[in-house]
């Protein structure tokens, strides 16, 4: 499973799915999280309702984890088949949690 989490930093989920800039991607498979790339999106951070450009840069992706995100950008993770997670903190802790969480779903 491929995990894109939104972050200025690499170190805090710490933006809305619209002003994405920033992607950190993971690989979570056999218990093992795995780094894989930092993406950057080309994002107008003046301009409003971008979360299709961010999902567009995830489309490999099966999850991406951001701050928040719209109802459009939901509609369309949808279509994609992606799932789009609202959490805030640091990345380690939002993707144990989120790998927790779906551990526990999957048993």
């Amino acid at each position: 499973m491929k995990i894109a989490v939104v972050s200025s930093n690499g170190v805090d989920v710490d933006l809305h799915l619209g002003k994405g800039y920033s992607l950190y991607v993971y690989d979570y498979g056999d218990d093992d999280l795995t780094f894989v790339e930092h993406r950057e999106v080309d994002i107008d951070l003046e301009s409003q309702h971008q979360g299709s450009k961010v999902i567009k840069a995830c489309e490999d992706c099966d999850v991406i984890i951001a701050a928040q995100f719209g109802f459009k950008s939901k509609i369309k993770a949808d279509e994609l088949n992606i799932k789009l997670v609202s959490d805030e903190g640091s990345v380690d802790e939002v993707l144990k949690a989120y790998i927790d969480h779906y551990n526990f779903m999957k048993n």
